[in-house]
């Protein structure tokens, strides 16, 4: 057996190693390639035509390349309106030889032809181009009409062909045969042009964009045969790329090699020389003509800094900025629906730097942009504070938001050290005292302060916090996450606190802020929203009796802000240790008042905690319709805990979400971590409290967050309404349940005497909007 050379060897490996890691591409604007996607929706060449594919089915092409050309020919079927008076397709596959996959006059609707192509197979064999041409021009097109019917010949090829194609390729167009060249895999462009019909840039299409050449065969067809394309669209021309990976043989140098000499037993010292492959990307410069549609986006129709995403040929959406939106077109949309005296405190300090406060201006200004409207009920100062501080835009100064822009532009950083509790004072006495009367009528409005800052207070800010309080003054906290503590002390509510994690994120919270200012004169709570909710209270020795009886005192307080009745919310009670107790289901009370005395007696139990146990408990014996659980109605879990006893949590609070019920985990005094938060689901639903004295603090966020889900879309058969092991289906507005066994609406009641199971609708109970 003889050892083959190094050489050789190279020359056997390597093109297929680098051939198979090749590339091929098309560039051009990207702008111009999404409206030539978008045209193709539109297009259709409809005329009386017949159209030959061509199909290289060599091992050049290879089996995965030839699967790309059959799906590529089956998208230049879109564009052709294939029907036995319009359009009609044949093909031929060729690589030794010709081999007729379909006539012409076989398959005469779109759905076939393209049904048809998925189905061959394969061929394989050398590369004969030139023999295929010869056999159409000696057989003609097969099933073809008469002359009088024009021939367009798509040949899907790389191009490598055995012999020179020259030749037949001009007898065909001398007959007036209309030659596309598509290049599939890594063509051979060169003899690629010589196959194609003139002009070649119109001719020569790449099958590595299936879209792009659908529209170019389309384009081309449109100047000679085809229909008018539809109105507004033409064909434009375009500079465009293609780009194709070759593997090319080039000489790396020589080295020395040992050859037979003429003298015996003796050998001559030679130089031989040394091949390597190497990969050359081969760029193709042309144009390429193609046929696009009026963009919708062309008119700019997004207001505001949005920005314009075309969707087709007519539709489209804007992506708006934080703070617009108020239709397609971004228009603001977080106008300040109610009348405030609003007046905004800047931390100019050296603290919180001259490029913090610009952010803060800009941040100002973003957000007056997107509440002022015409009509605006409230009127706006703005203040700066470091060591001093004036009120450079008295409240109510400006009506109109350019000349309000015009002074916030004006404002100047001024530097030095951060005494936010004095600027709170100052704000207190002398912030609202000269407000302008702009009408007839002067309403007597909220005073609002929202303080923006980023730097810790040399000052106390508590007791100034307070004093402003006293004097009516509602007060909004704005500032960095590191700020939390500081802000809440301000705010004296951390529901009025508002915090961003990075300088992008402060954008972010601008309807956030407008919710906040607007809920100075807004009564709290959800007493509109229907909702099945219950508590479940940590009674275990880990929290000791003193604070379990803050955590009771919460409970109680929190059922102020709902109105407790069968139709609108019901409220259960689960206190547990190491086992879960139900001190009232959702249907025991039906008024506020006769839940307020069941708080009231409710027991410290003192032994160790499990909060799985209590999750459970409220997804088996809680809520569920026996237990008077609502079909159609939100559902929510408060978990109140110091964090015990948590670890079998996860899966039950998985389940409970898992059938549409809602997890609010409230930590107090505990340390956060992935546990905790793999129960609550999402930090969304995770709220930690430092300590149960701060628990009065955050009452409002935790209502407004419930209230928040109460108005979310509801399941009906979440979680399943069907006792006895019975299936809920949903019907529009309604559900019913499968009872095999059972009867009932809810499947509660045997079925006796042999009858057989029913069903029954049930409709949408009357408190599900």
């Amino acid at each position: 057996m003889s050892l083959l050379s190094f050489e050789s060897i190279c020359v056997f490996l390597l093109p297929q190693v680098f051939l198979a890691s090749g590339i091929q591409e098309i560039h051009a604007d990207q702008e111009m390639m999404g409206k030539i996607s978008a045209a193709g929706q539109l297009m259709q060449c409809s005329a009386s035509l017949d159209v030959l594919f061509l199909l290289d089915g060599s091992y050049s092409i290879g089996k995965g390349s030839f699967e790309k050309a059959k799906y590529f020919a089956g998208k230049l079927c879109d564009a052709l309106d294939i029907h036995p008076d319009r359009v009609r397709v044949g093909m031929i596959q060729f690589s030794s030889a010709p081999h007729l996959e379909f006539p012409l006059d076989l398959y005469l609707t779109k759905e076939e032809v393209k049904e048809r192509i998925k189905r061959i197979v394969f061929g394989g064999g050398s590369t004969e181009t030139a023999r295929a041409l010869k056999y159409v021009l000696r057989k003609g097109f097969p099933g073809g009409r008469n002359s009088s019917v024009p021939e367009v010949l798509i040949v899907i090829s790389d191009g490598k062909s055995q012999g020179s194609t020259a030749i037949p390729a001009r007898q065909l167009k001398e007959k007036h045969i209309t030659v596309f060249a598509v290049g599939i895999k890594f063509p051979r462009w060169e003899e690629l042009h010589v196959l194609a019909s003139e002009p070649t840039e119109q001719h020569v299409l790449f099958a590595g964009d299936a879209d792009d050449a659908a529209n170019g065969l389309y384009s081309t067809l449109t100047g000679s045969v085809c229909s008018a394309t539809a109105p507004g669209c033409k064909v434009e021309s375009h500079p465009c790329e293609r780009r194709t990976l070759e593997t090319v043989k080039e000489l790396a140098g020589n080295y020395v090699c040992w050859k037979g000499s003429k003298q015996p037993n003796a050998v001559q010292a030679s130089l031989c020389p040394f091949y390597r492959w190497k990969r050359i990307l081969i760029k193709h410069q042309s144009r390429c003509f193609r046929t696009v549609c009026p963009d919708p986006c062309d008119s700019q129709p997004c207001q505001n800094g949005g920005t314009c995403v075309p969707e087709g040929l007519e539709k489209y959406h804007c992506l708006c900025p934080v703070g617009y939106g108020g239709d397609i077109h971004c228009a603001p949309k977080l106008s300040l629906e109610c009348g405030v005296d609003l007046l905004f405190l800047m931390d100019s300090s050296a603290g919180v730097t001259q490029e913090g406060f610009l952010r803060y201006k800009a941040f100002l200004k973003r957000f007056l942009q997107a509440v002022m409207g015409q009509d605006s009920a409230m009127n706006v100062g703005v203040a700066q504070y470091s060591n001093d501080v004036k009120i450079p835009i008295e409240v109510g100064q400006h009506k109109a938001v350019s000349s309000l822009m015009k002074s916030i532009d004006a404002l100047n950083f001024i530097g030095g050290g951060t005494l936010t509790g004095r600027a709170l004072r100052h704000i207190a006495q002398y912030g609202f005292r000269s407000t302008p009367v702009f009408a007839d009528i002067q309403d007597d409005l909220p005073h609002v302060v929202v303080l923006l800052t980023d730097s810790k207070s040399r000052d106390a800010v508590a007791e100034a916090a307070k004093y402003a309080r006293d004097q009516g003054i509602f007060l909004i906290g704005v500032g960095s996450s590191l700020m939390r503590a500081e802000l809440t002390k301000v705010t004296g509510n951390p529901k009025q606190t508002v915090v961003y994690s990075d300088p992008q994120d402060l954008f972010n919270r601008i309807p956030v802020l407008q919710r906040r200012i607007c809920s100075v004169d807004n009564p709290e709570g959800c007493q509109a929203q229907s909702l099945d909710l219950v508590f479940a209270v940590d009674a275990s020795s880990g929290v000791g009796l003193e604070n379990f009886l803050r955590l009771r005192s919460f409970v109680r307080s929190s059922c102020l802000h709902f109105s407790i009745n069968r139709d609108v919310t019901q409220i259960a009670l689960v206190i547990y240790g190491s086992k879960a107790h139900t001190v009232f289901a959702l249907d025991t009370y039906t008024s506020n008042s006769a839940v307020f005395q069941a708080i009231n007696q409710v027991p410290f139990l003192g032994d160790s905690g499990s909060a799985g146990s209590a999750l459970l408990h409220i997804y088996g014996d809680v809520m569920t319709v026996q237990k008077g659980a609502r079909p159609g109605v939100n559902k929510v879990v408060v978990l109140l805990t110091n964090g015990g006893g948590m670890e079998d949590a996860a899966a039950p609070a998985q389940q409970l979400r898992d059938n549409g019920i809602l997890v609010f985990v409230i930590i107090i005094g505990g340390t956060q971590t992935d546990m905790l938060l793999r129960v609550a689901g999402s930090p969304n639903y995770l709220v930690h409290i430092s300590s149960y004295e701060d628990l009065q603090y955050y009452q409002d966020l935790i209502i407004e967050r419930i209230c928040e889900e109460a108005k979310s879309p509801v399941n009906l058969c979440k979680p399943n309404p069907c006792m006895n092991q019975g299936v809920c289906i949903l019907g529009s507005g309604s559900y019913r349940c499968e009872c095999p066994g059972w009867e009932g609406p809810h499947c509660e009641s045997r079925a006796l005497r042999g009858d057989s199971p029913r069903s029954q609708v049930l409709p949408l109970p009357s408190h599900v909007q």
